[in-house]
């Protein structure tokens, strides 16, 4: 079993930044992949960015060039730094963690892009 915490949502104006963490603990093998989604009101859940055990990252289009993703695979802690915030990305962010074929997941933390 693994246990996600997530940490560093929060309320920002256009264009600011906010940095995300996610605390994995548990039963964590060293091939996995760990990401972050997000899910707006009434929309899908979507993938935002993800990074392979190796550091090997993944971005949405919507969000290359603004958002940076980090993993520390000693503390097993996963960032997501956000730059350049726009109102699109208002959703709630989600870690993920998946290995074998296991999804698991955090609580989920409120990210608002707000004026």
């Amino acid at each position: 079993q693994v246990h996600l915490v997530e940490s560093g949502g929060g309320l920002v104006q256009p264009g600011g930044s906010l940095r995300l963490s996610c605390a994995a603990s548990g039963s964590i093998f060293m091939i996995n992949v760990m990401g972050w989604y997000r899910q707006a009101p009434g929309k899908q859940r979507e993938l935002v960015a993800s990074v392979t055990a190796d550091g090997i990252p993944n971005y949405a289009d919507s969000v290359k060039g603004r958002f940076s993703i980090y993993r520390d695979n000693a503390k097993n802690i996963m960032a997501l730094q956000m730059n350049s915030l726009k109102p699109e990305d208002t959703a709630t962010y989600y870690c993920n963690l998946r290995q074998s074929i296991v999804n698991y997941w955090g609580q989920g933390t409120q990210v608002t892009v707000s004026s």
